[in-house]
């Protein structure tokens, strides 16, 4: 079963890609839309051009979707002049020189899609160590008789070893210790951003991390909080370093430190993950976590479940939990929450406070603001709420529906991940 779209052309300027995913069955991580990719994509400064969406049991080991799908792409490459095609799930080296060398155009899968994003976004010098580790974590599996002028290539004196052999071996060796150095440095950052957190926790400084899916609008409320003026835009991983800022919280008189850590996305690699593992601290150490959610999303609770996911495999599940239902003004009228806040089921029984902002028209915040003030001085106790109903049935995407523990295994860190929006 397979089907195929073209989308409408918007700028003639930008590098033309076909995008492609392939459905293996039960179990494997599949988005029919392909929309996620396509926003990737277009992250990255490309734009799809066409979508095909392919059925089967298991990966071709030569060409993963197989040669009679490998030939239509082929022919949708040629028809739409696209530069690239971009696959939705993770190629294997072998598989990505040969659908190259079949299509006869450059071929991405979704890690280094986003690779390319995060070499792009990443600002600060944790941030660049981070992405160039990733990078070359990724470039080191990928080395194998990849490039034809390393077909030049002999062995040593007196021996004739395979084409590119001693090439690909300095190239690895070269990597190797650069991967060496950058995880040396990461180690100093790591114990430098230690040093910090000890000196908020011998001041008592009440930390509180902004986490959510990527392009949930974190940056966005984090601006909204704290006037930072942080860079916020609509599309996936618009920025990816951690900024900590201090809020004055009225009804609390006090300050309390509010980061915008990292954003989390399907199906990224545990090299990804691994590289971004001094920030992810800020989320494992915080009193309360501002979990945003995309109210206007279509995958809303996949998005929460994936979420959940990873702060379960970090450590982070027990920290008490607001949920920042954002981006309401997007919903049409029947879709708005009757109240401001109510009460929400967490897995494993826990509740968590829920609260319905829009941080783009500042309407929900000032609730907001007495919820953290609340939590700064006296904690943050669901149940002391005047609505501890689960909503209504006309709220958001059903939103009185309950997570159930069931949903969310103890799955390791590193079957998701992690960057900032």
């Amino acid at each position: 079963m397979t089907s195929s779209s073209s989308l409408e052309s918007r700028d003639p300027g930008l590098p033309r890609v076909v995008l492609v995913g392939v459905d293996f069955g039960t179990g494997s991580s599949f988005d029919p839309t392909l929309d996620e990719l396509a926003l990737l994509a277009e992250s990255a400064g490309d734009q799809p051009v066409a979508k095909v969406v392919a059925r089967r049991r298991a990966p071709d080991a030569a060409l993963f979707v197989g040669s009679g799908k490998a030939d239509e792409i082929k022919l949708l490459v040629q028809d739409h002049l696209a530069q690239a095609v971009i696959f939705d799930q993770a190629l294997s080296p072998a598989q990505q020189r040969n659908l190259e060398r079949h299509l006869g155009v450059e071929v991405l899968d979704r890690v280094g899609l986003i690779l390319e994003i995060f070499g792009e976004r990443a600002r600060s010098h944790e941030g660049k160590l981070q992405v160039e580790l990733a990078r070359l974590q990724y470039l080191s599996t990928r080395l194998v008789r990849r490039w034809s002028h390393l077909e030049r290539q002999r062995g040593g004196v007196g021996h004739r070893g395979g084409p590119g052999e001693t090439q690909l071996e300095l190239d690895r060796r070269m990597i190797d210790q650069k991967i060496k150095s950058l995880k040396a440095q990461l180690i100093k950052v790591k114990r430098q951003r230690t040093t910090q957190r000890r000196g908020r926790e011998r001041t008592g400084t009440f930390r509180v991390s902004l986490v959510g899916y990527t392009n949930a609008g974190k940056s966005t409320l984090f601006n909204a909080l704290t006037k930072a003026g942080s860079y916020a835009a609509n599309q996936l991983f618009a920025t990816l370093d951690t900024t900590t800022r201090q809020l004055y919280l009225a009804d609390a008189q006090r300050s309390v430190a509010l980061s915008d850590t990292v954003g989390f996305i399907r199906d990224l690699p545990h090299t990804l993950v691994k590289s971004f593992e001094a920030t992810l601290l800020e989320a494992v150490e915080a009193d309360v976590l501002l979990h945003v959610v995309d109210a206007a999303s279509p995958v809303l609770e996949e998005q929460m479940l994936e979420v959940q996911r990873v702060l379960k495999a970090i450590g982070a599940s027990d920290i008490p939990q607001i949920l920042v239902y954002n981006k309401v003004d997007a919903l049409p009228e029947q879709q708005q929450p009757l109240h401001e806040q109510d009460v929400f089921e967490l897995p494993d029984g826990v509740r968590a406070v829920r609260v319905f902002v829009s941080a783009l028209k500042g309407q929900g915040l000032d609730v907001l603001r007495q919820l953290l003030s609340s939590a700064a001085v006296h904690g943050l106790n669901p149940d002391s709420l005047p609505f501890q109903d689960n909503g209504d049935p006309r709220d958001v995407h059903n939103l009185h529906h309950d997570i159930s523990s069931e949903d969310i295994p103890a799955v390791d860190v590193l079957a998701s991940t992690v960057v900032r929006t």
